[in-house]
């Protein structure tokens, strides 16, 4: 049987890789023994942090040495991994899709792997769970064109419940993991950073003349509150968010038809190379991406470079 086209391989490696480090970060949870430090102002990183990062970074280099794969915390290289946190699995549904003709033929010269072990950290701290993610975007060429999204505490909320959702996407294939709904009609619901604010945010928010703001936690859980049918739309016009927490976002959005730009409607770029910052904000929508991106206000515009 031949073998499956590399960045489906990639995937699939990535959903195993993104379901254990889940196990991990509510086996961390469960002890108690978060072991936070700070990175920064607002910048914490706690155990589940780089254990996570740990198993995903070792599960995918394992499996694809060449590729190259970047991950939010820096770590000791020379740390020793436990042999059942590297998932050498592959999830077969995945595989059996058709790979897009336009990926069948990708090196690993062109792929970058981008990881955020345990988006919402914060949050994680505080013990907001369902505003959690575990984040594995695939760039392509410097495009985003596949991504995981591991909600570790889904359902968390409900008695006898079974933990962690994991949502992935290809451009091409499609979403698969949850459903497309549409938000509310006749109202206008945004949902923004609840730890991150600053003026240019407020101003961005406040020009989209919402009817209801969500404040939130992590790209990935935003981008969810969008593709779910909570939010019309995710805007941050700050320079605050990275990479590692807008491809898979961006990936898994836009499989389902969405959009992921910054504030002046350009596409990130993900490279190896790139500056880590998305320096341009981002907007993320299912639907009238143009318009909110019209609503940005000049003033947040020049102060975030194109």
């Amino acid at each position: 049987m031949a073998q499956s086209p590399l960045v489906m391989r990639i995937v699939s490696a990535s959903f195993a890789a993104a379901n254990r480090a889940g196990m991990i970060i509510r086996d961390i949870m469960r002890k108690g023994e978060l072991g936070v430090v700070e990175k920064g102002i607002n910048d914490l990183q706690t155990e589940a942090d780089r254990s996570a990062q740990r198993c995903i970074v070792a599960s995918l280099s394992k499996q694809f040495p060449k590729v190259d794969i970047i991950g939010e915390e820096t770590l000791d290289p020379n740390d020793k991994i436990p042999a059942d946190w590297i998932v050498l699995g592959t999830d077969t549904e995945i595989l059996a899709k058709p790979c897009p003709e336009n990926l069948t033929n990708v090196k690993d010269e062109d792929v970058v792997i981008w990881v955020d072990p345990v988006d919402g950290t914060a949050e994680y701290t505080q013990g907001l769970l369902d505003h959690v993610t575990v984040l594995i975007g695939i760039a392509v060429n410097g495009k985003a064109v596949a991504g995981v999204i591991h909600q570790p505490f889904y359902n968390y909320k409900t008695a006898n419940a079974t933990l962690g959702r994991t949502i992935w996407g290809v451009i091409g294939i499609g979403t698969f993991g949850l459903d497309k709904v549409l938000p509310p009609a006749g109202k206008r619901i945004v949902t923004t950073t609840r730890s991150h604010s600053n003026k240019t945010v407020t101003d961005s928010v406040q020009a989209m003349s919402p009817d209801e703001v969500i404040p939130a936690g992590g790209c990935g859980h935003k981008a969810l509150l969008v593709i779910a049918g909570v939010a019309h739309a995710y805007v941050f016009g700050s320079p605050g968010c990275k990479k590692w927490d807008t491809c898979a976002p961006e990936a898994v959005l836009h499989a389902m038809g969405g959009r992921l730009t910054d504030v002046h409607g350009n596409d990130i770029r993900y490279e190896a190379t790139v500056k880590k910052q998305n320096a341009g904000g981002v907007i993320a929508t299912m639907s009238d991406h143009d318009w909110y991106l019209s609503r940005v206000p000049q003033s947040v515009k020049d102060a975030l470079p194109a």
